[in-house]
């Protein structure tokens, strides 16, 4: 039985990561946050895994102080940093890191696929950049290096879709801002079948936007949300109440990138929800 080692496998994907990977046969090992203190001791628990999956993080939708700056970058890049460092003293590597990223570090203006190097120069942007840029590290000692890009994660167990869900149940769901920004999103099963795609076929690395192949729009999916819950979708969110709320890291929400997953289509990777329609029918019918 192969072991697989999870950060963050406590967390929203990593719970439901966690049980796929049990399905499938693999023993999964939890690096907890008392793991990530000492570099010797985390280096001795990934004795014998065969492939490592990073997911700590963060929540990333809080009003960014400047100390929680502080605790969005900590908890990503120096998390990544003692997993390579960890990785590096052992005699044998794990053959496979699969970290996370996510797709803030496009821009907003144009439609981008992995092949592409326009990046945001914002603090989310960075944050992604750095948060690669450590996990790359982990290909000079030879292990194959995985990162996915993570857009919008739509589930019935957590995740974004919860947080929308109770306004418009209560039929006072409605746009954000003008509602024209970029909506590029996946559903958990796509996700989770994907990891076990790329521990399958090992010739696969470097980058993969986690998106569906057919990007919406914040009105296409408030216009969805409405269709399947059958309620009204009248009142806008103005997009100064959330910058009130979240000052900069509101732009999570008023911002957007138009992304699409080309390398993980060139890796044979099937969808079996690639419409909102189809990802809301599913998870809300």
């Amino acid at each position: 039985m192969q072991k697989i080692a999870i950060t963050g496998a406590s967390g929203f994907v990593g719970t439901e990561l966690g049980h796929l990977l049990k399905k499938h046969h693999y023993e999964v090992i939890q690096i907890k946050r008392s793991d990530l203190q000492d570099v010797r001791l985390l280096s001795l628990k990934l004795t014998g895994v065969e492939a490592v999956i990073n997911l700590a993080g963060a929540n990333i939708i809080q009003r960014w102080s400047d100390s929680y700056k502080k605790v969005l970058y900590r908890s990503r890049i120096d998390t990544t940093k003692m997993l390579v460092e960890a990785i590096s003293l052992m005699k044998q590597h794990p053959k496979t890191l699969i970290s996370t990223s996510a797709i803030g570090i496009y821009k907003n203006n144009k439609h981008y696929d992995e092949y592409s190097n326009d990046h945001e120069e914002n603090f989310l942007a960075k944050l992604c950049l750095d948060w690669e840029s450590e996990a790359q590290k982990a290909k000079e000692l030879g292990v194959r290096t995985l990162i996915f890009r993570y857009g919008i994660i739509l589930s019935q167990n957590g995740g974004a879709l919860q947080k929308m869900l109770l306004p418009f149940k209560l039929g006072v769901g409605g746009i954000i801002g003008d509602g024209k920004q970029a909506f590029s999103f996946i559903h958990i099963e796509d996700l989770k079948r994907f990891y076990l795609h790329a521990l399958e076929q090992t010739e696969l690395q470097g980058i993969y936007n986690m998106t569906t192949e057919e990007p919406t729009t914040n009105y296409g999916l408030t216009k969805a949300l409405g269709q399947t819950l059958k309620r009204p979708t009248i009142l806008p969110l103005p997009a100064f109440v959330l910058q009130l709320l979240f000052g900069e890291g509101s732009t999570v929400l008023t911002d957007g990138q138009s992304v699409v997953p080309k390398r993980v289509l060139e890796s044979g990777f099937k969808f079996k929800f690639a419409t909102i329609e189809e990802v809301l029918e599913d998870l809300l019918a």
